[in-house]
């Protein structure tokens, strides 16, 4: 077995930005633990059958948020359990493809350190929009019940929250699909 010559590097971002990478696979475990230390993987998990891979992933959710990656039949199943199932597009099964949340495409594993960043920009951009549309519509509650605000201005308030949320969705998404 090859590791693909970019992997490493991509293992060392995901390390540096807090997340514990494991490897789960069913090759041997001396063939696995060799490919893991190449590639820089401190935790391999080897000799593990497609049903076996779902009862890690299981017991590894209950440490926290799983993502999974795989490529062939054999990791459909886990990558179904995973709370995010991403599947190598190119060189992936039909079925791992389908059991998948998210596909690359390319099949370039350095893109999972950036889909890990944008998904947290996303996730703080959706927080932020809607933080700021609640304190919004309450805000205007609390003046319409007080008679300052009128059921036009009121109308015309919430449909200005809604066009400011919307474009500071736009604009994040925008500046992040420019990104390497």
């Amino acid at each position: 077995d090859v590791i693909k010559e970019d992997s490493p590097q991509a293992v060392r971002e995901l390390q540096n930005m807090g997340i514990r990478v494991v490897m789960l696979t069913g090759d041997n475990e001396r063939t696995a633990r060799a490919i893991g230390a190449q590639a820089g993987v401190d935790e391999v998990i080897a000799g593990v059958l497609p049903d076996g891979k779902e009862s890690v992933i299981r017991k590894l959710r209950e440490q926290g948020k799983v993502a999974m990656v795989g490529d062939g039949i054999n990791d459909a199943l886990a990558l179904k359990t995973s709370h995010a199932g991403i599947a190598m597009g190119g060189i992936g099964s039909d079925i791992a493809v389908d059991a998948a949340d998210i596909v690359l495409v390319n099949d370039d594993i350095r893109e999972l350190p950036h889909l890990l960043r944008l998904s947290r920009r996303m996730m703080g951009t959706i927080k932020c929009n809607l933080t700021f549309s609640m304190a919004l519509n309450f805000i205007a509650i609390i003046l319409a019940a007080g008679g300052i605000l009128n059921p036009v201005a009121g109308a015309l308030v919430h449909n200005a929250g809604s066009v400011v949320v919307i474009a500071n969705s736009v604009s994040v998404s925008y500046t992040h699909l420019t990104l390497p």
